[in-house]
């Protein structure tokens, strides 16, 4: 399992955030240098920037989406005679994680070819939103979302990595993810066994204490919500193929009887697994 389908694995426990959203022109005079505190996306509507990383220069062309990171320090400036970008800042979170992306090398210059249509639907969600259309906000968050998921697919895929880079001190991403790569990969592999938190602390190498604390601090959840997820996600799955009865998924998901697992689903879905599907 690639670290990037954590976010898949825990949607329901994603929150994207927008801080701000508008559409600036400047001429070709420009330059601004700054440091956000939060995640800044740029799409480029007309002419080109020019980003400096420390000495590092990258230009983003018409079409181009520019990602700022809250570790990045920029400058940036215009080669052409003006240029127009929307620009949204925004946040994500994964329970508790108010940082999780900082685990990803995202900060960049993503061509429009590889978010060619997740764009065409951010730009579409924006004109509606700068009209003030009805339901625009929730329009422009499902589409950023779309467009940040499309990213992380890419990330995933080993198709984009950012170029934005502070320094070399900074290079070495959080590892806590890499860490705990073992115990995802078990956890998808023994979901028909009962996973007790102390044998994912033994398969990472730590104190059930430790590993809880450090669980948590990666994914902003506890392990045990985690498999908890895990298995509400695979039952929904095999509810839905129709395939197997109640108490044939409760077997497969280490459950001891259909009673344990169906109090299990309800609590998470408010509706019993007999009645999940009709």
């Amino acid at each position: 399992m690639d670290s990037v389908d954590i976010f898949n694995e825990l949607s329901e426990l994603v929150t994207v955030r927008i801080n701000s959203c508008s559409e600036v022109e400047h001429p070709n005079s420009w330059i601004e240098r700054r440091q956000y505190k939060d995640y800044d996306l740029w799409c480029i509507q007309e002419g080109q920037v020019e980003i400096r990383i420390q000495d590092e220069v990258h230009i983003a062309s018409e079409g181009d989406l520019i990602l700022l990171s809250p570790k990045v320090a920029y400058s940036a400036t215009t080669p052409s005679d003006s240029c127009i970008f929307i620009f949204t800042h925004f946040d994500v979170s994964l329970g508790d994680h108010l940082s999780i992306l900082d685990n990803f090398q995202l900060a960049g210059i993503l061509k429009n070819e590889l978010v060619k249509e997740e764009r065409r639907l951010f730009l579409d969600a924006y004109d509606q939103y700068k009209l003030q259309m009805a339901m625009s906000q929730m329009r422009l968050k499902g589409a950023l979302t779309i467009l940040i998921a499309k990213i992380m697919e890419h990330y995933g895929r080993c198709h984009y990595r950012g170029e934005f880079i502070q320094n070399a001190s900074e290079q070495k991403l959080t590892k806590y993810l890499d860490k705990l790569q073992p115990v995802f990969d078990f956890a998808h592999e023994h979901l028909h066994q009962t996973l007790t938190v102390g044998e994912l602390a033994t398969i990472a190498g730590m104190s059930e204490k430790y590993f809880i604390s450090y669980f948590k601090q990666a994914l902003g959840v506890t392990p045990g919500r985690y498999i908890y997820q895990l298995k509400m996600n695979r039952a929904r799955d095999l509810l839905y193929s129709k395939q197997y009865s109640v108490q044939e998924i409760a077997s497969m998901l280490g459950y001891p009887d259909p009673y344990s697992f169906s109090k299990a689903f309800k609590k998470y879905y408010q509706v019993p697994p007999s009645k999940f599907v009709w």
